[in-house]
């Protein structure tokens, strides 16, 4: 299973070894781990060195390099140029897809995260019941900004009144801040394996967005992010700690029913992505979505010991 390595640690220096990267300080190897088993890697700390041989082993195994910012937030990603046998077609099909199918795909987006949120609060005993019908109010493109409408009551339902979403902050915000990272991460990866353009989206549009797909097809799966850290501020502290990024990054082996059984999250993002390239080919939506997780599923999101990383 390929696994998300986080770099937290300061004056830290990375190479490639025998087909591992290795982990060493003043000198000396703290840990390596084989390069087909990484699935993204994510840089938070000061003073990281680095061989140039790392970033050409990651972008031949379509591995994303995310550079992140004091708020845990990703500033840069190193992209790979290739990603896809069929790349250029795929490329040229997303460019040229219509107007309509993009407001197709994104009310799709929409309506499904905007469900899985009423679940994840339903599954929490907190009132949910009005998402599934403001699910279904979301029209074409999302005209009516419901997507924002579900925001406002979403937050304080799952996290209390008091609760503001805000970047910049500490504590529930950072943690939130870092799941998000890695989904991110989880997504590039599955947009570049499939030869799609992170920088194309199909709603984000901002002009200094570079990864404005990678943004739009991570919305789906953001509500998981959510409850896996409202599971870590109900067990204890919400200090963003190595131990609790370990369980943020577990995420991606989050096991999910769907067309083809149980599977990691991992493999659900890939699936989906690749269901977005297709539909993009095709000129119609095939969308392919996971089934909605059982309470009991999303109780013990993150609550596992994951083993230790990089």
């Amino acid at each position: 299973m390929d696994r998300i390595v986080d770099i937290s640690t300061d004056g830290l220096h990375l190479a490639i070894y025998r087909g591992f990267l290795t982990v060493t300080k003043s000198g000396e190897e703290h840990g390596r781990i084989a390069l087909d088993d990484i699935g993204a890697l994510i840089v938070h700390a000061h003073g990281t060195t680095w061989s140039n041989h790392v970033f050409v082993q990651m972008a031949e195994r379509n591995v994303p390099v995310v550079l992140c910012a004091p708020n845990h937030a990703p500033v840069s990603v190193v992209w790979p140029l290739q990603g896809h046998h069929a790349q250029g077609a795929r490329l040229r099909a997303q460019i040229d897809a219509s107007r309509p199918l993009q407001k197709q795909m994104w009310q799709k987006i929409i309506a499904a995260k905007i469900r899985l949120q009423g679940h994840v609060l339903h599954a929490n005993g907190k009132e949910g019941g009005a998402f599934d019908l403001l699910a279904r109010k979301v029209r074409s493109g999302d005209p009516d900004n419901i997507e924002a409408q579900a925001a406002r009551r979403y937050w304080k339902a799952l996290f209390g009144s008091e609760f503001a979403r805000d970047q910049d902050a500490d504590g529930v915000n950072a943690l939130l801040n870092y799941g998000y990272t890695v989904l991110r991460a989880l997504v590039s990866r599955a947009i570049c394996a499939s030869g799609l353009h992170p920088t194309a989206g199909i709603f984000h549009s901002n002009r200094a967005n570079a990864f404005a797909l990678a943004d739009d097809l991570m919305e789906p799966f953001r509500p998981l992010v959510d409850q896996l850290v409202y599971n870590l501020a109900k067990a204890g502290p919400v200090a963003l700690s190595p131990a609790i990024k370990r369980q943020l990054t577990s995420l991606s082996t989050f096991d999910l029913q769907g067309t083809a059984g149980i599977s990691p999250l991992l493999l659900h993002i890939n699936r989906f992505v690749h269901s977005v390239a297709i539909s993009f080919e095709k000129g119609c939506l095939e969308l392919e979505l996971p089934s909605l997780p059982t309470p009991l599923e999303l109780a013990g999101l993150g609550m596992t010991s994951p083993d230790e990383g990089g």
